[in-house]
């Protein structure tokens, strides 16, 4: 009887540790995926907004975004990352079949600070010609600024 009890003695202990080895593969793979799509989701475009101190209202859950370059482009946003740069003629077309379909639809005017101001009034202009009355615009708060 004592050679039984002598071999369930002898018998493996387990061992307590985690084998950490495969989740570092898969860490180091979701790394490498993260770095390569990374930089492939800059969609936006870049516009130096003017500072303001007027407190920020609630933003419209899609808004559209007409936008304004320095030189005088124009460009509509209706989807979020779908910055499209278009005529004057066809960005009040194209709101005029959304304010059609959606007259509670929020516009925004997201005008280059260094844009002048008669540009960014013909865009509000474009909005207005469209149908909408309720028009916005687009300022970084001051202290972003600094």
């Amino acid at each position: 009887m004592s050679l039984a009890t002598s071999r369930r003695h002898r018998k493996r202990r387990l061992k307590a540790e985690i084998n950490v080895v495969p989740y570092i593969d898969v860490m180091l793979v979701l790394l490498i995926i993260f770095m390569v799509t990374a930089p492939l989701l800059n969609l936006g475009t870049d516009i130096k907004l003017p500072d303001s101190k007027a407190k920020a209202l609630s933003t419209p859950r899609q808004p559209i975004v007409v936008s304004v370059y320095a030189d005088g482009r124009y460009a509509l946003m209706v989807e979020k990352g779908d910055n499209r740069e278009l005529q004057a003629a066809e960005i009040t077309a194209r709101l005029r079949a959304i304010h059609e379909q959606n007259r509670d639809a929020a516009v925004l005017v997201n005008g280059d600070k260094d844009a002048s101001y008669q540009k960014v009034i013909n865009a509000i202009d474009l909005t207005k010609e469209a149908g909408f009355q309720q028009v916005s615009l687009i300022s970084r708060p001051q202290e972003a600024a600094r």
